[in-house]
């Protein structure tokens, strides 16, 4: 049997503390701090190391992870004389056990995802996990019924971001998404965290790794107006689909099922506009020219 059907519906346990997130913190204010003695701003270090600016800042505040790629480069343009390449072993130890600190009910989903070659997303209640900025994913957590406390609020803010690195991983998996245009004029978080949302989706839909798509409000029909769903190919193994609705994960297996979801898939991004005319309709939401 494929191990992602092999699951049970359990209440999420409580924080595990193994000390990654102490490390990474570390890490973050170590690289800040040879960056200022470099005197480079975090954009210049960015264009240094061919990351976004957005990924500099957050792994030196400690909500994402530096991965081993980042911190060989980083070590290289900020002059450190190997000081980051030695934290490598334990970042990659670390790493394995970040792992295992998602919901259970959503862990399997997330292993089999940070192994992924290919994952193709369509997004209907929110901006997908994978293209959200740290203020957006806040404000989803921060909003959630019951509330949540802030430390699960920090700690989910932090997982979410975590799972994010799978975007700078070379080579990269084939990664395509599929946004309903009322998820872009939804100003989740309010017009500020609503405007870096934006300019997250431009930045990583400009990328020759991602294929971004927006299904615009004029279309007359529709394939799955039901749910958003995730279908992803593990390293290794054939093609299964993802879904969830408040907290209840179902990951799906059976070939003739993962069949009809990519199915509708294949459809929807056939009616949705092209990329590059996705990216042209964000610009203008931004009142970009």
């Amino acid at each position: 049997m494929n191990d992602l059907s092999d699951r049970e519906e359990q209440p999420e346990r409580p924080v595990e503390v193994d000390g990654t997130a102490y490390l990474f913190k570390a890490l973050g204010k170590i690289i800040k701090v040879l960056r200022e003695a470099a005197g480079l701003q975090q954009k210049e270090l960015a264009a240094r190391v061919h990351v976004g600016e957005d990924l500099v800042s957050s792994i030196e505040r400690g909500v994402r992870t530096p991965q081993p790629d980042f911190l060989e480069n980083a070590d290289r343009a900020l002059g450190a004389g190997g000081v980051l390449l030695a934290a490598i072993p334990d970042v990659r130890e670390a790493l394995k056990r970040a792992r295992t600190r998602h919901p259970d009910w959503f862990r399997k989903f997330a292993e089999a995802e940070a192994q992924s070659v290919a994952l193709h997303y369509y997004g209907v209640q929110a901006i997908p996990g994978l293209l959200q900025t740290e203020a957006y994913a806040r404000a989803v957590f921060s909003h959630r019924r019951p509330v949540l406390d802030e430390q699960t609020i920090e700690k989910r803010v932090a997982d979410r971001l975590a799972r994010q690195a799978i975007l700078d991983r070379w080579p990269a998996p084939t990664f395509s998404f599929v946004l309903e245009q009322a998820l872009l004029e939804r100003p989740t978080g309010g017009r500020a965290v609503h405007s870096e949302q934006l300019h997250r989706l431009l930045e990583v839909g400009r990328r020759r790794t991602v294929h971004l798509q927006v299904m615009p409000m004029d279309r007359e029909e529709h394939p799955s107006l039901d749910s958003s769903f995730t279908l992803l190919r593990p390293k290794g193994r054939n093609e299964v689909a993802y879904t969830e609705t408040y907290g209840h994960a179902n990951i799906i297996t059976d070939p003739e099922q993962v069949r009809i979801y990519s199915e509708r898939y294949g459809i929807i991004r056939a009616q949705a506009l092209t990329p590059h005319e996705s990216l042209t309709l964000i610009e203008k939401m931004l009142g970009e020219p």
